[in-house]
C-alpha cells in the first residue's frame, strides 16, 4: 500500500501540530511535513512532491494562493482557514476540501475519505 505524503502549510504552529496529530491516526497517511511560511513550503514541496497539501490562506509573507502560483505538480489540495470569504476562489483551484479552523475531526474524516 502506498502511503500518502502530506504537506501542512500554516503559520500557526498549534494548528500544524493539531492537524498532524489528527492525520497520524489514519493508516494510509505516511510522511507528514510542515512549513510555517511560503518560502519553506516551496522548498519542501520541490524536494518531496507531496500527494496532498493542507494549505492556510492568510499568512505573513504571502498567501496560500501565492504558493499555488509558484509550484507545479500533481497534488490534492485542502484549504485550512479561519475565513470563509475565500471559498469561491478556493474552488477555482479544484480543492477537495475547505476546512474551517478550528479543524473538526468529522470534517477531516470526510476529506480523508475523498483521498
Amino acid at each position: 500500500m502506498n502511503r500518502i505524503k502530506i504537506l501542512i502549510i500554516d503559520d500557526e504552529w498549534l494548528i500544524r501540530l493539531e492537524l498532524k496529530n489528527m492525520l497520524a491516526q489514519y493508516a494510509k497517511i505516511g510522511v507528514i511535513d510542515e512549513a510555517a511560511n511560503i518560502s519553506e513550503a516551496i522548498a519542501l514541496y520541490a524536494e518531496k512532491k507531496h500527494d496532498v497539501i493542507f494549505l492556510d490562506i492568510q499568512m505573513p509573507g504571502g498567501s496560500g494562493f501565492d504558493f499555488l502560483e509558484k509550484i507545479n505538480g500533481k497534488y490534492k489540495l485542502v484549504f485550512i482557514t479561519g475565513f470563509d470569504q475565500y471559498l469561491a476562489k478556493a474552488k477555482k483551484f479544484s480543492a477537495i476540501g475547505y476546512l474551517m479552523k478550528p479543524i473538526n475531526k468529522d470534517q477531516l474524516s470526510k476529506v480523508i475519505k475523498k483521498l
